[in-house]
């Protein structure tokens, strides 16, 4: 049953976002299909204007196109329909991709929504089509389907528990599921893995961020970030000019030691980067950030008041895949931060996402204790 019953006389119209007013309504969407939603968290308006605005460097390889459904005039969902060139370069020109899905929960204004992104992609000669993302798999993807009862963390999605069936009446099938844990971070160091660290410590060496050389330091973790996921599912490579506009959105709030850079002869061989979960904040601010969100935003992590955090990046270079000095790797840049989390108030730690399929992963985080408590979904469907 539909929680948004339509009467008898409504009228659904699907226009298409082409001017700033209405990328406004297409940003304040979420609003209104979350307005009983006590998990969900406003994303900053600001940062949202920036990532649909031609600035972000995800549209130097992607075109895009966006609408909003209304219902007798009100917005009742939006969704994106996006082609990636460097996706294609790697699958082939007939894929596409659809994200940014909000709607109430209404069959026929989905339908509306969902059947203009797949025109719209079929115009352009794409045959299948996956998602949601939002707006690649290097940024916020999947659908919640499990986990409905905790916030999400920092650039993680959350979703209507319908989204799923929504998706599935129109045809789509599961593709994918991606994995969130979650672990104290004074948690203990199993025995063996201890072993395995003291075996090659002499030849691994632990270090933090260089601030005084962040851009280099930046260009090494896309280095091996991109090395490390190259034959995972999905994967495409982050651009030099997307990695470094990550690296200046977090370069204020993010403290040097929660990066750790693990180096074998002198060259970097893995890394980790931890965030505070700076979604205990933004939960308050509504979206705002003027007049006084941002201090509000910057005194939180400079007192040391976020309680949570989250590991959204971490990757160890192909060649030591499946190998014991790579799981040395693993565990150093795992166990490393700890002490600063600690340090720093931060009690709990999201590790996400993870491919349901990266067995040497999950194992991993099994053995040190952490929980898997959220799952995402990614959907596919032939046009």
């Amino acid at each position: 049953m539909s929680n948004h019953p339509m009467p008898a006389n409504s009228r659904i119209t699907v226009k298409p976002v082409m001017s700033y007013r209405d990328m406004g309504k297409f940003i304040d969407v979420p609003w209104h299909v979350y307005a009983d939603d006590p998990m969900w968290v406003p994303p900053l308006r600001l940062e949202r204007r920036f990532h649909f605005s031609r600035f972000n460097p995800y549209f130097k390889h992607g075109e895009w196109q966006a609408w909003v459904a209304y219902r007798n005039g009100q917005p009742v969902g939006r969704i994106s329909a996006q082609i990636d060139k460097l996706h294609q370069e790697r699958y082939g020109s007939g894929s596409g991709h659809f994200g940014l899905l909000e709607c109430i929960d209404d069959s026929e204004v989905f339908s509306a929504l969902i059947l203009n992104a797949e025109a719209w992609l079929a115009a352009r000669e794409i045959r299948q089509v996956s998602g949601p993302f939002n707006l690649s798999i290097n940024q916020e993807c999947g659908i919640l389907v499990e986990g409905f009862d905790t916030p999400p963390v920092i650039m993680m999605p959350h979703s209507a528990r319908w989204y799923g069936r929504l998706l599935e009446e129109q045809g789509y099938h599961p593709a994918k599921d991606l994995l969130a844990y979650k672990i104290k971070v004074d948690f203990e160091i199993p025995a063996v893995m201890r072993m395995i660290i003291q075996r090659f410590s002499s030849q691994i060496r632990l270090r933090t961020l260089q601030r005084d050389r962040f851009d280099e330091e930046i260009e090494t973790l896309r280095s091996i970030f991109n090395d490390a996921w190259s034959e995972n599912w999905g994967f495409i490579p982050f651009t030099k000019e997307e990695f470094a506009e990550l690296g200046n959105s977090l370069r204020l709030l993010l403290p040097d030691e929660f990066i750790q850079i693990a180096e074998i002869d002198g060259k970097p061989a893995a890394f980790m980067v931890g965030l505070p979960n700076l979604n205990e904040v933004l939960k308050e601010l509504n979206g705002r950030l003027l007049p006084f969100g941002w201090l509000k935003l910057i005194n939180r992590v400079r007192k040391r008041q976020i309680r949570s955090g989250r590991i959204p990046l971490m990757g160890v270079r192909k060649q030591y895949h499946n190998t014991p000095v790579g799981l040395a790797l693993a565990c150093l840049v795992i166990d490393a931060p700890r002490q600063a989390g600690l340090a720093r108030g931060i009690e709990e730690v999201e590790l996400s996402w993870i491919l349901e399929d990266n067995m040497a992963m999950r194992h991993i985080l099994d053995k040190i204790g952490c929980e898997q408590y959220k799952r995402y979904r990614i959907y596919q469907k032939l046009l």
